[in-house]
């Protein structure tokens, strides 16, 4: 009898979570089966859910001046889709329709500190690829059409339910409509359809088509993943190099031979614009480093913190810190930090700072930072210089 060799059961793209697992498995099982490589329904991800944020509240944050926020419209009959950019007044939600229509806001985690802890349970992943939670309300039958995105997204559904439908095909068509001013696919053939109820969440990975269908009331708490792309990258990195090279180095031929052929660029000037054109794998470690650590924590809208009209000063830090004061960091700032041979660098909104390692990691990994004991002197530099930046605020305590 011929001995055959087990085959590893498929992966099942549905299983349910409990509050001690919200993935329905741990971290690492995650990031090793799914993570970038296919769908997953997590039933009851956060049982008994409450979302952080309510419709009438995401709705006043929409009329904000500096929020993101978009309406999107679906006439249904003659499949039309209209699309409002915020901020909006409130007169506008008298306006919409009964059914049909979204509002899209982003950020909601840099305005709502309660909306910011949800974040708390994605601590398995490295924060700075993070971008932002964008929450959806929408009425009966609202939605975007179905599309694709290029990153990571968790949908957690939040207030009544929502009808997903995805695709897993990997030969599904990705073109989108020429008609529509969203990018929307000509083409959607789902694979696999959920009903989604308060607390469970959907994660997909790069590239899955999908589209999702409000049934009545709708609230969808959406945590994507920064995701830049090769072009954003290459772009940034040539533009960080190009302000360090000295106009001295230019393209050169010293071994130039009579042209053979008018306007003719041979083999031995492509080999020469190789030698003055550095890229990336050829970077010394240090220098790419220091790229993609201000690359990575530049905020993508530009956002950033400013500072404070008066600095503070190095006795009014230590008054505040001894009164039991505390650090909070500011909506917008993104932070990474990297390991040096002595301390780090950490990175904060594209800046740089030396920075003890152990501080740079606390700093990274918390949003409100308290002292038991006064910071030391290398510490309290650093500490003063984010303050003074504006990527820290001084949150004032009881005296002890």
């Amino acid at each position: 009898m011929a001995i055959q060799t087990p085959t590893r059961k498929p992966l099942p793209i549905e299983v349910r979570g409990s509050a001690s697992q919200p993935l329905g498995m741990s971290p690492s099982q995650f990031l090793r089966d799914y993570w970038q490589k296919r769908p997953l329904l997590i039933r009851n991800a956060f049982p008994d859910f409450q979302p952080p944020i309510e419709p009438n509240d995401l709705a006043g944050l929409a009329c904000e001046e500096s929020v993101l926020a978009r309406l999107i419209v679906h006439d249904e009959k003659r499949d039309r889709w209209t699309v409002k950019n915020g901020p909006f007044a409130e007169a506008e939600f008298g306006k919409t329709p009964k059914r049909d229509w979204t509002l899209l806001v982003q950020d909601v985690d840099k305005w709502d500190a309660d909306v910011a802890a949800l974040l708390d349970h994605f601590a398995f992943l490295p924060s700075w690829r993070v971008d932002d939670i964008m929450i959806s309300y929408a009425e009966d039958g609202g939605g975007v059409g179905a599309h694709v995105d290029q990153y990571d997204v968790f949908l957690l559904q939040g207030v009544g339910e929502r009808h997903w439908a995805i695709s897993d095909d990997p030969d599904a068509p990705l073109d989108f409509r020429d008609d529509v001013e969203l990018k929307q696919l000509k083409v959607f053939e789902p694979t696999h359809e959920w009903l989604l109820e308060p607390g469970d969440m959907l994660y997909l990975p790069p590239g899955v088509p999908h589209d999702g269908v409000a049934i009545g009331d709708c609230m969808t708490i959406s945590i994507g993943m920064r995701a830049p792309s090769q072009a954003e990258l290459t772009v940034d990195l040539s533009d960080f190099l190009a302000e360090r090279m000295p106009e001295e180095l230019r393209y050169t031929d010293p071994d130039l031979a009579p042209a053979k052929r008018a306007g003719e660029i041979d083999n031995a000037a492509l080999n020469r614009l190789r030698q003055a054109l550095p890229f990336a794998a050829a970077l010394d470690r240090d220098l790419l480093a220091d790229w993609f650590g201000r690359f990575i924590t530049r905020y993508r809208n530009a956002q950033m913190a400013a500072a404070p009209p008066k600095a503070t000063t190095e006795a009014a830090l230590d008054k505040a810190l001894a009164a039991g004061a505390t650090l909070v960091r500011h909506p917008y700032a993104r932070l990474a930090w990297i390991k040096g041979k002595k301390d780090a660098t950490l990175y904060v909104s594209g800046q740089a700072y030396d920075c003890p390692a152990a501080l740079a990691e606390r700093l990274a990994g918390e949003r409100e930072l308290a002292f038991e004991r006064g910071p030391d002197a290398r510490e309290k530099a650093v500490l003063l210089t984010l303050v003074n930046d504006g990527h820290l605020g001084v949150r004032k305590g009881r005296r002890r």
